[in-house]
C-alpha cells in the first residue's frame, strides 16, 4: 500500500511548526510530527496538538529552542520530553526511546536515535506514524493500513503491551470508540480479557479519565456494550450498564446540538437510581461538580414524563434549568419505545425556549406590609407561591402581595 504525503496539511504548514522543525531537524539530528496529529490527518479527524519526536537529547533540544529564543518547559525530562512554546503554540517534543528492560509502566528506557525501536515500544500502530517537515509519511510497523481500515491494534505483541501498563486495556477501548470501525481487533481484544484482572491494579483517577474520553466518543455505546460482553465493566463501574440508553442520549445530544457531558454520559451508561451516581463517583474519584451533575440528573429523571404545559411548566420552575434539562434528556434515554413520540419534543424545548419563571415577591415584601420576621413569613410566602404556581404563573407582584394574608394571622 502506498503512503500519502501530508504536505499539505494545515499544522505542518504552520509558522510555529516550520520553525521548530527548522532547528530540531538539522545539524546531524532529524525531528519528525509523530502520532496524533499523523493519525488524526489520515482520519480525516480534527487536530488538536502536535507532538514531535526527535534524535537529539533534552538537553540538546532545550539548547536549541532556547536559543532560538522560544520558551522550553521541562515538562518530563527525565522521560525525554520537554514542553516547547513556538508564538503561543505548545509542542511536546520527546527524545526517541527504547527499552533496556520491561516491567509494567516503570520499564527501564534510555535515549536512542532508532526510530524502528522508538516505535516498537508504543502502544498502537496507528500511533506509530511520523512526518518530517517535507510531508514524507513513515510507516515503520505496518501502522497506515490499520488507520486506512480504522483498526486500532496494539504494537508487537498484545499481551506484553498490556502487561506494560494495564491502562492500555481501556485505552484500547477508547481509541476503538474513537477511531474504529466494526469489532475491535480481535487479538487486542483477547489480550484485553486476559489482562481484565490488572485493572484493579490502577488508580480511580486514571480509569476515570479514560473512562471520560470514552464514554464521549462517536462509537462509545457500541464499545461499552463490547466491554460488557468481555466482562470488564465490573472493574470500572462495579455494575451493569445501559449501552442503549447511551446511544440514545448521543443521539439526542447530536439533533440538539449539545456538546457531550461525560456525566451525564456516565448517568445514562450506568445509572438506573441514585445510589448508582454515588456509587461510581466515589468508585471513580470524580469530581464533586461531576457527582453532583449525576446525582442531579438521575434524580431529575424520576420526574418525567411529565404532561406538557402547565405541569410541565411547574416543573421547570422547582427544577430549574440545569436540573430539568438534564433529567429530561436522561428520561428521554430511558425511553425504549417512543423517544421521538410526544410529549419529548415540547418538554425537551421548554428549557430551550425561555428561563424559568421567578417568583415575584420575598419576605422583604411581606415586612413592608407589616409582617413580623419570623416562621410565619416562611409560611405565607410558601402558601402564595403555591397560588402563583396554579395559576401557571400569570399573578404579578400587585396581585400576590393583594392576596397576602392579614399580618395579623401570620404573626
Amino acid at each position: 500500500m502506498s503512503l500519502p504525503t501530508l504536505a499539505g496539511a494545515d499544522w505542518l504548514r504552520a509558522p510555529a511548526t516550520r520553525a521548530l522543525l527548522d532547528i530540531l531537524d538539522t545539524g546531524g539530528e532529524e525531528a519528525r510530527v509523530i502520532g496524533g496529529a499523523v493519525r488524526n490527518t489520515l482520519l480525516g479527524e480534527a487536530v488538536r496538538e502536535v507532538d514531535v519526536a526527535t534524535t537529539a537529547r533534552p538537553d540538546e533540544v532545550m539548547a536549541r529552542t532556547r536559543a532560538a529564543g522560544f520558551k522550553t518547559i521541562p515538562t518530563g525530562v527525565e522521560h525525554g520530553t520537554v514542553t516547547v512554546v513556538v508564538d503561543g503554540t505548545p509542542f511536546e517534543v520527546t527524545t526517541l526511546r527504547e527499552d533496556v528492560e520491561t516491567y509494567g509502566r516503570h520499564a527501564q528506557v534510555r535515549f536512542g536515535r532508532d526510530w524502528v525501536a522508538d516505535a516498537l515500544r508504543r502502544d498502537f500502530t496507528m500511533n506509530t506514524l511520523s512526518v518530517d517537515r517535507s510531508g514524507t509519511l513513515f510507516d515503520p510497523v505496518g501502522g497506515f493500513p490499520d488507520v486506512a481500515a480504522r483498526r486500532v491494534r496494539f504494537v508487537g505483541n498484545p499481551d506484553m503491551r498490556v502487561r506494560e501498563d494495564y491502562l492500555r486495556i481501556l485505552r484500547f477501548f477508547r481509541f476503538h470508540a474513537h477511531y474504529g470501525e466494526g469489532a475491535p481487533d480481535a487479538d487486542g481484544l483477547r489480550a484485553a480479557i486476559r489482562g481484565r484482572d490488572g485493572l484493579r491494579r490502577l488508580s480511580a483517577e486514571r480509569i476515570a479519565q479514560e473512562m471520560r474520553r470514552l464514554v464521549v466518543a462517536r462509537n462509545a455505546a457500541d464499545t461499552l456494550a463490547r466491554m460488557s460482553e468481555a466482562g470488564l465493566v465490573e472493574s470500572v463501574f462495579g455494575g451493569i450498564v445501559y449501552p442503549e440508553r447511551l446511544e440514545r442520549l448521543a443521539r439526542l445530544e447530536a439533533a440538539r446540538g449539545r456538546e457531550a457531558s461525560p456525566a451525564l454520559r456516565f448517568a445514562a451508561a450506568a445509572c438506573a437510581i441514585v445510589e448508582d451516581a454515588e456509587r461510581i463517583a466515589v468508585r471513580l474519584k470524580l469530581s464533586n461538580a461531576e457527582a453532583k451533575a449525576m446525582r442531579v440528573a438521575v434524580d431529575a429523571a424520576r420526574n418525567f414524563p411529565v404532561a406538557p404545559g402547565r405541569p410541565a411548566r411547574a416543573l421547570y420552575y422547582r427544577l430549574g434549568r440545569t436540573a430539568y434539562r438534564t433529567g429530561a434528556m436522561l428520561a428521554h434515554a430511558r425511553d425504549a419505545d417512543a423517544p421521538d413520540a410526544a410529549p419529548w419534543p415540547m418538554l425537551l424545548d421548554l428549557a430551550d425556549a425561555s428561563d424559568p419563571p421567578a417568583f415575584p415577591i420575598g419576605g422583604k415584601s411581606l415586612m413592608k406590609l407589616g409582617h413580623p420576621p419570623g416562621p410565619g413569613i416562611g409560611s405565607e410566602l410558601a402558601r402564595l407561591e403555591a397560588l402563583w404556581i396554579d395559576s401557571d404563573f400569570s399573578l404579578d407582584r400587585k396581585s400576590l402581595l393583594r392576596l397576602a394574608s392579614p399580618p395579623s394571622e401570620t404573626g
